[in-house]
């Protein structure tokens, strides 16, 4: 089987999955062509930055429960349902890969940093889902690790796919505002440039740039990035939606092939 992609998603709001705009069809554009692989993968193991666990956790469940992890936002959005299947061979691989590191936790699910992306890359929900946390204890080089650890899987015909934003302040959102500032401007750019040359130690030290505190006041929607950076191994990037929006959002995302 010809090895799977790896792919990061800037997901920005959760908004994101009722919306229908340019960002949403480059996803289905990606979704597609994944879709219409001969390749077509087997499962898909999910990173997203909303499950931000004291541990590596990862799903077991048949049936994961969605989770509506957000507050105040229009009721079309909590009606919306995504109901994919987890996979119990990819749950196994993983402890089979991560062993001792890793442990099976079903009190979470399948949260918007996943569902608000997947309706529209893959709508209808055929392709199983298993999340694996962002383990909070990790430093940036050991996010790397596991995705280092976890890249035989693309050999198997999973996915490996990770959701978050290289910049993500929620603090200094700019609600009028198109595009983004200055300072996430910037170290978009800086992180996005270092990825497509495989600058990997780059992205690692991310807190060597001038505008890293402002970009990425906590890690959680960062780290995914380099779980995926990871798995990627030497495999070349593209990106796509290379822009930032409401000020303080990256929406910048990869594909690895």
């Amino acid at each position: 089987m010809k090895k799977t992609p790896v792919i990061f998603i800037g997901h920005g709001s959760p908004m994101l999955a009722i919306d229908e705009n340019d960002l949403t069809r480059e996803m289905q554009r990606i979704g597609a062509d994944i879709l219409n692989s001969p390749e077509k993968p087997k499962a898909i193991l999910a990173i997203s930055a909303h499950w931000y666990a004291p541990g590596t956790y990862i799903q077991s469940a048949e049936k994961p429960r969605q989770v509506y992890d957000m507050y105040g936002f229009p009721e079309e959005l909590y009606q919306l349902k995504y109901p994919v299947r987890g996979c119990s061979d990819l749950t196994k691989e993983v402890c089979d890969r991560l062993g001792s590191d890793v442990s099976i936790n079903d009190s979470w699910g399948i949260d918007h940093g996943t569902w608000s992306v997947m309706v529209h890359m893959f709508p209808d929900a055929s392709i199983p889902v298993v999340q694996l946390s962002v383990n909070s204890h990790l430093r940036t080089e050991q996010c790397v690790e596991i995705g280092r650890k976890l890249a035989p899987l693309r050999e198997q015909g999973y996915l490996i796919w990770g959701s978050g934003n290289i910049v993500h302040n929620l603090r200094r959102i700019e609600w009028n505002n198109r595009g983004g500032s200055d300072q996430a401007d910037h170290f978009s750019k800086y992180i996005v440039d270092n990825v497509l040359s495989g600058n990997i130690d780059a992205v690692i030290n991310y807190q060597e740039h001038e505008n890293a505190s402002y970009s990425v006041p906590t890690p959680d929607h960062y780290m995914p990035l380099l779980y995926c950076l990871g798995a990627a191994g030497e495999d070349s990037a593209t990106v796509f939606n290379n822009t930032c929006t409401m000020g303080s959002l990256s929406m910048a995302s990869f594909v690895w092939a």
